[in-house]
């Protein structure tokens, strides 16, 4: 099974990493996101069933909602750096330049397939921190740092929610609410770079 496991991670690792390498507004990029979330949803299905976990959705709303609210902070803060803010305005241009509807479907239906594998799947072979680590060692394919950071700080959140919750759900809900509102409000802080 963990080899299976690897075998996910790799080809999601690579689609993510070849995603966000596309030119933004490209036509690759929805194909690419669109293949990371399948590839995510493939291999958690195919590893056996994902425990949901308590049935509680204002915590897990709330606390993604928190968790915009740190990064919003931090997003402030970032503008003011030159190497965060081109990492962070790369992604964006994704944002910027492709139409809304399917970047905000690929961000949250890949949010939600994120956490189907990693704190399902992947945490239920690792652990939580086992399956952090991988969460974040599959980011660094962007090669982004503002990714790679947000994946370990998010991910550290989501397991424990994982842990706490006993399933999928808790941290889904927190993955796409605070997904929701970092494409909802982050781009008017990043703005294009033409």
């Amino acid at each position: 099974m963990k080899a299976f496991l690897a075998g996910v991670t790799a080809a999601g690792s690579g689609l993510l990493g070849a995603s966000l390498a596309s030119r933004p507004g490209s036509r690759r990029f929805p194909v690419l996101t669109a293949s990371v979330a399948a590839t995510w949803f493939a291999g958690a299905r195919a590893a056996g069933p994902v425990p949901r976990g308590r049935r509680d959705v204002v915590q897990p709303v709330a606390a993604g909602a928190a968790a915009f609210g740190v990064f919003y902070g931090c997003a402030l803060v970032a503008r003011r750096i030159p190497p965060l803010r081109r990492a962070i305005a790369g992604v964006l241009d994704h944002a910027h330049r492709g139409p809304a509807a399917s970047v905000a479907a690929a961000t949250l239906v890949t949010g939600a397939a994120e956490e189907l594998f990693f704190r399902g799947s992947l945490y239920d072979g690792l652990g939580a921190r086992g399956s952090t680590v991988v969460y974040v060692l599959s980011t660094t394919a962007t090669r982004n740092p503002a990714l790679v950071l947000a994946s370990a700080v998010m991910g550290t959140l989501f397991a424990a929610q994982r842990h706490r919750s006993g399933g999928v759900q808790a941290p889904l809900l927190t993955h796409v609410t605070w997904s929701a509102l970092m494409l909802g409000f982050l781009p008017r802080l990043f703005p294009p770079s033409d």
